[in-house]
């Protein structure tokens, strides 16, 4: 099994920045691509921005040029660097790997519990 464990979520003001980080953990052969999602009440889960093992992203439309994705996969962890934060980022946020466990292994899709992010005006 892998686990996602996401951190550094929390309250800060339009305006500011915060980083999140995503570690992933247990049997991992590759990670490929791996990503953040979003989710804002009563709305659907919406894509932040992935990056594969090669570095290649890709962003939401929206929020290119605020948010900026890297990644280390000596650590198998994924960071969202968020500028510039308006009161319409806050939402749950995501971490999301397609992982296989060993080689030869079925691709599957793996998700973090999910960290808050409050922008307040």
């Amino acid at each position: 099994q892998v686990q996602l464990v996401e951190s550094g979520g929390g309250l800060v003001q339009a305006g500011g920045s915060l980083r999140l980080s995503c570690a992933a953990s247990g049997r991992i052969f590759s990670i490929d691509p791996m990503g953040w999602y979003r989710q804002a009440p009563g709305k659907q889960r919406e894509l932040v921005a992935s990056i594969t093992s090669g570095g290649t992203t890709t962003y939401a439309d929206s929020l290119k040029g605020r948010f900026t994705i890297s990644r280390d996969n000596a650590k198998n962890t994924v960071y969202v660097e968020m500028n510039s934060l308006k009161v319409e980022d806050t939402a749950t946020y995501y971490c999301n790997a397609h992982a296989r466990r060993w080689f030869g292994d079925y691709v599957a899709d793996y998700w973090g519990q999910g960290t808050q992010v409050t922008v307040s005006s």
